[in-house]
């Protein structure tokens, strides 16, 4: 990496000062360095040294024996596990700052702790969460690809990628068209390739009923849609297969078959990415002109203060971003 990753400190009454501490720990002594932007005072509460900086360039340099926070002042006092609204537009401009240095080049990319969104939309927060916020920040940046955003979870050697996301399930059938998938196939194809450093990216297609519909005999979704739009994106150059029952995507042997899956509702990918490593999985945005990626859980008021938080997501998602960060500058 040419530059340090910035975290944003998310929720500062939830887990996230403590997690990041402990990824501080955990990773100072790495090749991962990174800046966050919060509150220097309610880092320094979590017991670990932390050295005010100007700019994320200072990172690298200082990383091993202080965590670099450059400096942005909370307007209201923080109780664990009690959301301030009043704080709300801190976070908010946290997030923008990260992205303003990931589009200058200062940052390698962004890793954002997790949000409350009530205080947020209280505050007059208009997006349904962080994916939309960061979408329209860099909506006008330059980006040589197919836009998304797409969000990918990973766990292990799972990539798992949705079509629909925070829709009912009963909403989902009626979103999986062929415009959607086909977006988000080209999507995650040109990521891996620029991202992850998979020359010739092989994507499994989940299939949106039972049995893959059982030649229609459980759905009309995989003849009428699923399976010309894997035939249309493989004429286009993309190695997709035809709608695979979900039911047997996942397991060992099938995860080797493919480099990511392309998921149709969201809980077909999250029940695979939380039972292969439920501490650990990551969310990755993809289509971006930045890297992102976050931990995939919430801001965990119900310990947050306790010192019982475990930072496996976000230390995962730092190396994530890491990676990511140093395959699209190698390419």
């Amino acid at each position: 990496m040419t530059a340090p990753l910035v975290l944003t400190l998310g929720e500062p009454a939830g887990v996230s000062p403590e997690i990041i501490a402990a990824a501080w720990r955990t990773l100072s002594g790495s090749d991962a360095p990174f800046a966050v932007i919060g509150d220097a005072s309610l880092l320094r509460a979590q017991g670990v040294p932390v050295a005010e900086v100007m700019a994320s360039a200072e990172a690298p340099s200082r990383f091993a024996s202080v965590l670099p926070v450059i400096h942005h002042p909370l307007p209201a006092p923080v109780e664990p596990g009690r959301p301030d609204p009043r704080n709300a537009p801190a976070v908010a401009d946290g997030i923008e700052l990260a992205v303003s240095l990931a589009l200058s080049g200062e940052a390698s990319g962004v890793v954002t702790a997790p949000i409350a969104k009530a205080p947020m939309y209280a505050s007059g927060f208009r997006f349904p969460g962080h994916t939309e916020f960061i979408a329209e920040l860099t909506a006008d940046a330059p980006y040589a690809g197919t836009r998304g955003p797409v969000m990918m979870l990973t766990a292990r050697d799972l990539r798992a990628c949705l079509v629909t996301i925070h829709v009912a399930l009963d909403q989902a059938p009626q979103l999986v068209t062929a415009d959607r998938i086909t977006r988000t196939a080209r999507v995650v194809h040109e990521s891996l390739k620029r991202d992850f450093g998979i020359t010739s990216p092989r994507l499994a297609m989940a299939a949106l009923n039972p049995h893959a519909g059982e030649g229609g005999a459980l759905g009309l979704q995989e003849l009428e849609i699923l399976i010309p739009t894997a035939e249309h994106l493989r004429a286009e150059g993309v190695d997709i297969s035809d709608p695979r029952p979900a039911d047997t995507l996942f397991h060992d042997e099938a995860r080797r078959t493919y480099d990511a899956a392309i998921c149709m509702y969201h809980d077909q990918a999250l029940i695979p990415v939380k039972t292969l490593d439920f501490w650990g999985g990551v969310n990755a945005t993809l289509g971006l002109p930045i890297i992102r990626t976050s931990p995939d859980h919430g801001t965990g008021f119900d310990i947050a203060g306790r010192g019982v938080a475990r930072a496996d997501s976000l230390i995962a998602a730092i190396r994530l971003a890491s990676e990511m960060a140093a395959a699209r500058a190698a390419r």
